[in-house]
């Protein structure tokens, strides 16, 4: 659904919507977030396409104007793309007539993000040379490090930038529960950060396509999973808004799968209930209950790939209908004795009967084909993943 109405808002407006709300355009939000769900739909269902009606060629060149013509007023509709393209990043200190020149560091990095799914649509059709281009543009999140920052000994923090390469600091807590200013950082605030709706911290968290480079940057494994903990313990991580959504599963990356599953499961518990105000924040169409949904079956989709970060689910048996292909997939909670912080954590997985080489996702064929996914819990946190998620720095997506 969502994937069709962006299709017929870019047919009849020429540019790929990013906030609608009642049928009516809003204010762009944090990037130009219509490319990684367009994207999501063609990596999982482009083979599909002619059977649902979709054009792929049309798909791809809503994309392609998307990431590389800037419309009359980005502030409504697309990026601010000629600078983006320029910088690699959106500069703090240019100012144009044409949208918001605010939140320029989160828009960065959520521009680099829309690339790389863009780079996978390119992959898919064989465009060659726009799929190194985009893939090479999905690094620029690099520009925005400043691995000058720290803040309770961590070090090296996504931050604003001006057009001569010098970086304009931002204290990492700002927009935070700890901001010594107790600043604001949605759209009504009075933005001259260069961040929408989360800090520093959590935006230097967010690389969904290469969290292996995140790690290096971090200085290695053991001291990302020492920040990871710092966000959850010190509260910057931030339920109620979409950055931080990905973060508790973020341990896999770092080869600890139990600490997400940990992490996942602590979300569940404190921030959702079954009261009228059982959901963290505004829903913001749904993400907030989809968000709950897939960490209650134990899963996080990472959009614009088939790969499918995996945890234990909160009940013992799931069966996931496609409707489309007419396939069930059943997840069994071997051991399942309830949902208690003992034996919850993945030992093992085989899908078909067949042992799975990872204890950290699944792929998106297991789904689309529909099977049996035999989970067996235990109480060993000591456990790896097996094989790591892929991230595009390491090789994958390549």
């Amino acid at each position: 659904m969502d994937t069709l109405y962006i299709r017929f808002i870019y047919t009849f407006k020429g540019w790929l919507p990013e906030c609608r709300g009642a049928t009516v355009q809003h204010y762009i939000q944090g990037g130009s977030n219509a490319d990684p769900i367009l994207a999501e739909y063609y990596v999982k269902w482009g083979s599909r396409s002619s059977e649902l009606g979709v054009s792929n060629d049309d798909l791809y060149s809503a994309l392609v104007t998307n990431a590389e013509k800037q419309p009359d007023n980005w502030n409504l509709q697309g990026r601010q793309t000629e600078v983006w393209k320029q910088y690699g990043y959106v500069p703090a200190d240019i100012w144009e007539p044409s949208g918001a020149n605010t939140k320029q560091a989160s828009r960065s990095v959520e521009y680099a993000f829309g690339d790389f799914c863009i780079s996978q649509v390119a992959k898919g059709l064989n465009k060659t040379e726009d799929h190194q281009k985009y893939t090479k543009r999905a690094s620029n999140f690099l520009n925005s490090w400043d691995d000058t920052v720290s803040i309770d000994g961590h070090t090296g923090f996504i931050q604003n930038r001006f057009q001569n390469g010098t970086f304009n600091f931002t204290d990492p807590r700002h927009c935070s529960i700890h901001d010594p200013l107790e600043s604001t950082c949605y759209l009504n605030a009075i933005n001259t950060d260069g961040f929408y709706e989360s800090s520093p911290i959590v935006y230097s968290q967010y690389v969904p396509h290469d969290t292996a480079k995140l790690i290096e940057l971090q200085g290695g494994k053991d001291k990302f999973v020492k920040r990871l903990d710092w966000i959850f313990e010190e509260g910057y991580f931030d339920v109620s808004n979409e950055p931080s959504q990905q973060m508790p599963f973020m341990y896999h990356y770092a080869d600890q799968p139990a600490k997400s599953t940990k992490r996942s499961r602590e979300v569940i518990s404190k921030f959702y209930n079954l009261t009228d105000t059982g959901i963290p924040g505004n829903d913001d169409s749904g993400a907030m209950a989809s968000y709950a949904a897939f960490y209650l079956v134990g899963l996080y989709p990472l959009p614009a790939t088939r790969q499918i970060l995996l945890s234990s689910p909160w009940f013992p048996t799931i069966n996931i209908t496609n409707a489309f292909t007419n396939t069930t997939t059943t997840i069994n909670a071997i051991n399942f004795k309830g949902n208690n912080q003992d034996g919850v954590y993945v030992q093992n997985v085989t899908v078909n009967g067949q042992p799975w080489k990872s204890r950290c996702w699944l792929d998106w064929d297991v789904f689309e084909q529909g099977g049996v996914v035999d989970l067996v819990l235990g109480e060993d946190e000591g456990l790896g993943c097996g094989d790591v998620p892929a991230s595009l720095s390491t090789g994958g997506y390549a």
